[in-house]
C-alpha cells in the first residue's frame, strides 16, 4: 500500500505555478483585508488569522510581498490593541463613552 502510494506522488503533475501564485496573492490579501478590519472589531480572532495568512503568503513567494508584509504588521497591531484593551480596561472591547 505504502509502495503504491509513492508511485501515485511520482506520477500526480505538479501543480500548477499560476494556481499557486493565485492562491499565495489571495492569502497576501485577505491578511491585509483581515488585519485592517480587527483593529475595530473581533481582534482576538482577526489578528492571529492575519499573521497565519501573511505567514503563508510569504512562505509561498507571492507577487503581493508587500500587501502580505502589511496585512503581518496589522495582525500584530491587532493583538497589541488587544492588550493595551484588556490592560487599561479589562475587558476585550471598545469603550468610547467614559
Amino acid at each position: 500500500m505504502a509502495l503504491a502510494t509513492a508511485q501515485e506522488r511520482r506520477t500526480r503533475p505538479a501543480p500548477d505555478r499560476a494556481a499557486t501564485s493565485r492562491e499565495a496573492d489571495g492569502l497576501a490579501v485577505a491578511s491585509f483585508v483581515l488585519g485592517l478590519v480587527g483593529l475595530l472589531v473581533m481582534n482576538i480572532l482577526l489578528g492571529p488569522a492575519a499573521i497565519v495568512m501573511a505567514a503563508m503568503a510569504l512562505a509561498r513567494s507571492t507577487a503581493r510581498r508587500g500587501r502580505a508584509l502589511l496585512g503581518l504588521a496589522l495582525g500584530v497591531a491587532d493583538l497589541v490593541v488587544l492588550a493595551v484593551l484588556v490592560t487599561v480596561n479589562g475587558t476585550v472591547s471598545w469603550s468610547l463613552g467614559g
